[in-house]
């Protein structure tokens, strides 16, 4: 990198601008417009970051090159790619702005008047148009009553139900909202309550492993999907897994993230048993309850790197999402998942993604998941979060590698 982009970038690196009736937050690694948020693939943010921090200026290709790959070697075709994607988010009918200049064998200029130290004050939840959320009920083969929750307009999205969901309450909520507001830009993401939880029917007499399996099919059936790609986030996974398994015709796309094979009832060591048992104790006592040390503990396990809002949000979620006993039934049926058996099986193409220090799940469970299904990539995260937040660099990372996998 030449020691001119370089001081601009050091300079400007965690800014805010505007231009034309686009914001670029540089800190938050976002591109909007009015409210809609521009998703961009990691490298492709890069190069208009570098464009607009040096707008005006002729950037040649190789300091681009340098800049946007810095230890990796990388053909000219690499940045005009990026450069097209770019000039079709920014296109502008309506005016006929042009914001990206090309000069021939040279480089690049960023030629709309740039606003520097402007932030966005772009609204942390969901546009109007992302917030359409549609909640719908089926019924499952044994009765149970089952909510449903369609978003977006693309391609569809199937996410496998986790522990601990509340499809109205989390939608706009600071640890969910993120998650999804991104997938509703690119699809129609399907999510649901799980049996015994959220907006689903609480009074069941049947939960297991097998109910969750059948619940994300009744859900499906009930959405009159053909083939999707399938998301599985912690405890999702391996339902996620199951449903591959027996419908591999259906699920063109695996992602499992923060996810795990088997519970600790088959792998733990009689301390780390008792230790689960213990924690499911704590939930029995413990859920609801406004008690400031449960919810620290409780916190801390899934989000040790919260801010006070966070927190505050998690903790609501205990009370309105179900029961004390439910919370701890649906924890104890946890520990006895399985399914390494299916694990070679798996025909359809997989990511599995994980956070590098996940206290919930370590990553060594996402590692089982990855050697023991065939082709499986494998992709590390920095971070301590099972569920990453906004703020974190993480989180532009995972959406980078999504978006790779599923061709946004």
């Amino acid at each position: 990198m030449s020691t001119e982009i370089r001081l601009v970038a050091e300079i400007s690196g965690r800014g805010a601008y505007r231009f034309g009736p686009f914001h670029l937050d540089v800190r938050e690694r976002r591109l909007s417009r009015g409210c809609d948020v521009i998703p961009l693939r990691l490298k492709v943010f890069d190069t208009l970051r570098l464009l607009v921090e040096n707008a005006g200026r002729l950037v040649t290709k190789q300091e681009l090159l340098d800049a946007v790959w810095p230890e990796t070697t990388v053909e000219e075709n690499n940045l005009s790619h990026n450069v097209s994607v770019l000039r079709k988010a920014l296109e502008d009918r309506a005016t006929g702005q042009q914001y990206i200049e090309t000069v021939p064998r040279v480089g690049y200029r960023f030629v709309a008047p740039v606003e520097a130290g402007v932030r966005p004050g772009i609204p942390t939840a969901p546009s109007a148009e992302q917030a359409r959320q549609e909640i719908r009920y089926c019924t499952t083969g044994d009765g149970v009553r089952l909510a449903y929750a369609t978003t977006g307009n693309g391609p569809p999205l199937v996410k496998a139900s986790n522990w601990l969901t509340h499809l109205d309450f989390e939608w706009g909520s600071p640890i969910w909202r993120h998650w999804y507001a991104a997938l509703s830009l690119h699809h129609r993401l399907v999510r649901y309550d799980e049996r015994g939880n959220g907006m689903s029917q609480r009074d069941v007499a049947d939960v297991s492993f097998e109910t969750w399996v059948r619940d994300l099919e009744t859900v499906v059936d009930a959405t009159g999907l053909d083939r999707f790609p399938l998301l599985g986030i912690s405890r999702g996974g391996p339902i996620a897994i199951a449903y591959a398994v027996k419908h591999p015709e259906r699920v063109t796309h695996l992602v499992l993230y923060g996810a795990f094979a088997v519970g600790v009832n088959h792998y733990g060591t009689p301390e780390q048993i008792e230790a689960r048992r213990a924690f499911t104790s704590l939930v029995r006592l413990g859920w609801g309850l406004n008690n400031p040390a449960f919810c620290k503990t409780f916190t801390c396990r899934f989000l040790p790197e919260a801010t006070p809002e966070h927190e505050k949000w998690f903790d609501e979620l205990q009370r309105v999402s179900t029961s004390p006993e439910n919370a701890a039934r649906l924890m104890d049926r946890d520990g006895d998942i399985d399914v390494r058996p299916l694990l070679s099986q798996v025909r359809t193409p997989t990511l599995v993604i994980h956070c590098d220090h996940d206290h919930a799940v370590v990553p060594e469970r996402g590692r089982l998941l990855a050697a023991s299904i065939p082709g499986a990539r494998y992709v590390s995260l920095p971070s301590a979060n099972h569920l990453m937040l906004e703020e974190e660099p993480a989180w532009s990372l995972f959406l980078e590698e999504l978006g790779l996998f599923l061709n946004w």
